[in-house]
């Protein structure tokens, strides 16, 4: 007789790889976004010149950063399915659908005060800023970038959720 129960290594190794491959997902729907236009955000690029000035090294810097980003606030979605006792796709859908906008009417605002290169939304740019501050819901990086954002990290719960599976005795 198999049980249904799932071992916390399971538990762990779902984590791990449901977060990266939902990073992945994540990361490469907000960079296929920039590609064709539909926003001109760059997260990589933002996260990554927190680090350093330098933009080609800040793009690898904040890749990896947004990486680690996305395996740690993993653990909120893990610790969400366990408090309600429900994991899936949809839920996990459900959560990134929050988390988006979350990261959209609180994160990105609140980013110029903690960026060193950032451009206040009070003062505009100085020569010492170099990137544009976000705005409400990012949309001084374009109309469509809050509907990209908030698809992405739809994407990202739901591939989350699905990797991340409960038994029934969890």
């Amino acid at each position: 007789m198999t049980s249904d129960r799932v071992t916390r290594g399971q538990h762990a190794r779902n984590h791990v790889l449901g977060s990266l491959v939902a990073t992945f997902f994540l990361t490469g729907t907000l960079r296929t976004a920039q590609a064709t236009g539909f926003t001109r955000m760059d997260l990589p690029l933002m996260l990554g010149t927190m680090l350093t000035p330098d933009r080609d090294r800040a793009k690898v810097e904040g890749f990896v950063v947004h990486m680690l980003n996305g395996w740690i606030v993993g653990w909120l979605y893990v610790a969400t399915f366990h408090a309600w006792r429900r994991s899936g796709a949809f839920v996990g859908a459900a959560i990134g659908l929050v988390h988006g906008l979350f990261v959209l009417l609180a994160v990105l605002p609140l980013l110029p005060g903690a960026h060193p290169r950032m451009a206040s939304d009070f003062t505009g740019p100085q020569p010492t800023t170099r990137l544009e501050p976000p705005g409400f819901m990012a949309l001084n990086y374009g109309r469509r970038t809050p509907v990209v954002t908030l698809l992405a990290h739809i994407i990202y719960g739901a591939i989350l959720g699905y990797f991340y599976k409960l038994s029934p005795r969890d």
